[in-house]
């Protein structure tokens, strides 16, 4: 009984560290978690704006990141039929559900900066 235990534990830490990897593959690089920072703080973007908000990318970059959010269903865009086209960035549900997640970052930092180890 206690080897059946044992390997119900194993996969479980396997299966979890499996959902685990496809979910931080959506977040990983240097810029995703930036951008979805800045939507969470500012519900819709457009592009010129989000390049005023993170300076340090490019153009190029922050278009290629966020088609990859796009993608896994995180930003969702909408085109508005203007002249000039005008592009909003924002959350999709996917992506709203995330914002628990950066609270709980927040509160590490604060928590590691008032800590003395």
């Amino acid at each position: 009984m206690a080897s059946r235990k044992t390997n119900y534990s194993n996969k479980q830490r396997d299966m979890w560290a499996g959902e685990m990897e496809k979910a931080l593959a959506c977040l990983e690089g240097r810029w995703k978690m930036i951008i979805i920072s800045r939507l969470c703080a500012n519900s819709i973007l457009r592009l010129s704006e989000l390049e005023r908000a993170i300076p340090t990318i490019s153009q190029k970059m922050l278009i290629q990141q966020l088609r990859g959010l796009e993608r896994d269903g995180i930003v969702r865009r909408t085109m508005h039929p203007q002249v000039p086209p005008k592009v909003e960035y924002g959350l999709t549900r996917s992506g709203e559900a995330l914002k628990p997640v950066f609270k709980a970052l927040l509160d590490w930092v604060k928590f590691r900066s008032t800590r003395i180890d």
